[in-house]
Formats: C-alpha cells, sequence, structure tokens
C-alpha cells in the first residue's frame, strides 16, 4: 500500500529493452481485459500497488458501481507494479486500468503512447473537484491522461501521548525542538526513540526519499524543492546534501534508531508497515510517515486520537507555525478507451467513489467534493483540511515526479545504499547519475 506520487520517468520501461518484451510474452503476471475498439465484456481490469487490507476497502469502495452499472472490476496488486506496467505495455498485454504511485510514470507511458487520453466525463471531473495542481500531475504535454484517486499527506511524526506526557515532553515546533525531543526521550528512557522501515519490494527505499524531500521543502523552500524535481537543482547541490545531513542525524544514529527491530541496517529490512505494531506496544517512540499510516495502526490494534494509543503531529519547520507539507497520491489512467473502461474512469474520479471509500476507513482523497466528516480519524480529517487549505503550500513527494530512473530508480536504491554505509557524497552522485540525458 503505497500512497505516493510521480514522475516524467524513463527508467522502468527504458531498463527493460528487449528482455523485457521477452519477459512480457510469458509473464504469469498478465491481466489486461478488453485491448481497445470498443468492444465490451463488462469485465475491467484494474492493477496498481495497493494490497492487503487497503485492496479489500479498495474493491469494496466500488461493489455498489458494479452492482448498478453491470460491471464486473477485476483488481490486481504487485509490488513490482513499478517494473512489470511497463513490460506489460511493451508487451502488449496492459491492464484496462492502472493506478499509478507515480504520475511521472503515467506521464512516460503516456508519452509512448500507451495511454489513452482521459474521456470528456473524466475530464470534466477533474475541472470540477480537483485543484489545477491536481489536474497536472495527470497531464502530458497538455492532454489529460490521469485522473487523480486518493492522497495523502506526508511528514506526519507518530506518538504515543500517553509515553509524552509521562516524560515530560511536548510536541515540538521547530526543526531544532524535534532534535531535542529526541535527544531527551533517548537520555530519559535509554533506549532509541525512533523506528524506521525502508521495505518495499522492488520498491525498498521509498520512505527514506520522504525525510529528504521533508527536509529540502522545509529548509530550503518550495522554490528550492521544485528546482530540484526538475533538476536545476542537484542532488550534489549544497540543499539536498544538507537534507540528507539532516535526516541522518537521525537515521543514521545508532542511539536513534531503530527501536523495536535492530541497528541502522535493520531500517533497510524492516517493512515499511511494521513500525505500527511497534508504536501501538511502545517499544518506538517516534515514527515519520504518512496519513495512511493511521490504516496501518488500526490494523496493529491500536486507537488513532489525542487520548488514545497513537497521535501525530506535522513535522516542524525551521520556524514556529511554518505550514509546509509534501504529500502524495494515484493517479488513475487508462490503456484503452472502451465503454465499459470509461465508465469505471468517469467513477473512480467522482465524489461519489471519494466520499464512499474515505468512509469505509484509513485514507483521504483530494477531491472537493468530499466531506471530511466522512474520514474515519481525527489524523485523517486534519490531513483533508490541510489538502483543502489554500494556505498550505504543499508539495507533491519529489521523486514521484523525477523521471523513473531517478525517483523510482536511483533515489530509491540510493536511500538504501546510504543507510547501509555509503556517503553522503557518493549517493548523491549516484542519485544525480540518473538523471536522462
Amino acid at each position: 500500500m503505497v500512497f505516493t506520487q510521480r514522475r516524467r520517468l524513463v527508467a522502468p520501461i527504458a531498463l527493460m529493452g528487449v528482455a523485457g518484451l521477452a519477459l512480457a510474452g510469458c509473464s504469469g503476471d498478465s491481466g489486461g481485459g478488453s485491448s481497445g475498439g470498443g468492444e465490451s465484456d463488462n469485465t475491467v481490469t484494474i492493477y496498481g500497488t495497493i494490497a492487503d487490507t487497503e485492496a479489500e476497502l479498495l474493491q469494496e469502495s466500488w461493489k455498489d458501481f458494479e452492482e448498478s452499472s453491470g460491471i464486473t472490476i477485476e483488481y490486481e496488486s504487485s509490488k513490482e507494479f513499478e517494473s512489470q506496467i511497463g513490460i506489460r505495455a511493451q508487451g502488449g498485454n496492459p491492464p484496462d486500468i492502472a493506478i499509478f504511485p507515480q504520475p511521472g510514470l503515467l506521464a512516460d507511458l503516456a508519452s509512448r503512447d500507451y495511454l489513452a487520453p482521459a474521456p470528456d466525463s473524466v475530464a470534466a471531473n477533474v475541472a470540477e473537484y480537483w485543484s489545477d495542481d491536481w489536474a497536472a500531475y495527470g497531464t502530458v504535454d497538455g492532454t489529460l491522461y490521469g485522473a487523480p484517486l486518493m492522497a495523502s499527506v506526508k511528514g506526519f511524526i507518530w506518538y504515543q501521548p500517553a509515553k509524552f506526557a509521562e516524560w515530560g515532553v511536548e510536541v515540538p515546533e521547530t526543526l531544532d525542538e524535534l532534535m531535542t525531543l529526541t535527544q531527551t526521550i533517548q537520555e530519559t528512557t535509554g533506549k532509541a526513540p525512533w523506528c524506521a522501515g525502508f521495505g518495499s519490494g522492488d520498491a525498498t527505499g521509498w520512505p527514506g526519499t520522504d525525510w529528504v524531500e521533508d527536509f529540502v521543502l522545509r529548509q530550503s523552500g518550495p522554490e528550492v524543492y521544485d528546482q530540484w524535481v526538475t533538476n536545476e537543482v542537484k542532488f550534489t547541490d549544497a540543499p539536498i546534501v544538507d537534507a540528507f545531513d539532516s535526516a541522518g542525524e537521525i537515521l543514521l544514529n545508532g542511539d536513534y534508531v531503530n527501536a523495536g527491530f535492530g541497528d541502522v541496517q535493520s531500517i533497510n529490512s524492516t517493512e515499511f508497515g511494521d513500525p505500527a505494531t511497534a508504536l501501538v506496544s511502545g517499544d518506538c517512540a517516534l515514527h515519520h510517515q504518512a496519513s495512511f499510516f493511521d490504516g496501518f495502526i488500526q490494523d496493529a490494534g491500536g486507537t488513532v486520537a489525542e487520548d488514545g494509543d497513537v497521535w501525530a503531529f506535522i513535522m516542524p519547520g525551521e520556524e514556529a507555525g511554518a505550514s509546509a507539507v509534501t504529500g502524495g497520491g494515484e493517479i488513475v489512467g487508462a490503456f484503452n478507451s472502451d465503454a465499459d473502461t470509461v465508465q469505471v474512469l468517469e467513477y473512480l474520479s467522482s465524489p461519489e467513489w471519494a466520499n464512499n471509500r474515505v468512509s469505509l476507513g484509513g485514507v483521504i482523497s483530494a477531491n472537493n467534493g468530499l466531506d471530511s466528516a466522512n474520514a474515519s480519524s481525527g489524523i485523517l480529517s486534519q490531513s483533508i483540511e490541510i489538502l483543502q487549505d489554500p494556505n498550505t503550500t504543499f508539495r507533491f513527494d519529489a521523486s514521484d515526479l523525477m523521471p523513473g530512473a531517478v525517483g523510482a530508480g536511483t533515489f530509491w536504491k540510493g536511500m538504501v545504499s546510504w543507510i547501509s554505509g555509503s556517503s553522503v557524497t557518493d549517493v548523491t552522485e549516484q542519485i544525480e547519475s540518473g538523471w536522462p540525458s
């Protein structure tokens, strides 16, 4: 269940080459339903990264639609989505619809003429219910190819309110206070305060990119952040190196991580959802993860509330009161324009679907037709309000906006190397080398 975002990718397809075409013909991971031309068998296939409990809730969210439309939706999830979707598209065996956790990957496939432009009914929904920024994530060279689906607000830091009261500490208002909080908890308990997990199948490393992105936005501001996304500011430049160093004050410090799991090296082998159990049990005091982690806390048996087992605060900025946040979401694109496919796309881009899915719990959407009262917890309601607040400085997850060779390639891999002991200099040079010439 990676609720994140997008780029102007090259890697997932380019790295496959001829071998990818051969693999596509014999892959047991295939599935696309109809292949275009307006034909219909009343079945629409959807492929994405959303798995486990979240996949069950996703399928629940469109049951009413299936009954009323007579269309059967077959959903398939994969931890290898980022690589497999390119193979399947090249091999002529794509799904009808894909839920892209990276806009850049959608952009790459659209630029190669694998995706169908969004139908008029979907474009109308996007224009009415989504902001221009969100519409842009599904737009390539002036043409809309995909509609947003769910969303997440990143940069939440999860903790146990009862433990904070016991230790006599308060929610920090600045980054300096966050480091003081970390040191105080460590000295008070004699244990590492933070837990972290970068494990996510082929996508291992992505949670680490979120740390760097949050520090870039908070320390260097939105203009530098935007320049970084387009490589005007390079990974080897000072603002990005500084962000790595700041994240490393926690993630590379054996006194501060990895509570409940082991040493610094264990971060790479810990699945990104596993810290939820450590948070609920009290083995871990602090964890950095997006709003969707609310669902993992609940799955681990915890209640998410200010007076509950676990609550969260947004990572602060350099100064108190800063309102800059990163976030992500999915973009839904189609590989054909069949009538049934179009109906499903229209429903998924509607406020009806957004309210239906959010009311089932664990997620949010940036759809302006969403009623925040449908959110299943205070954190999710707060996240919706953040997304709908015009005063919020919001930036989409940078790694998901970068070319796939970087964002879903060298950046993910670089985070793994960094945790494994490679220097910031070597890691940032390695990541930068992934940028297409």
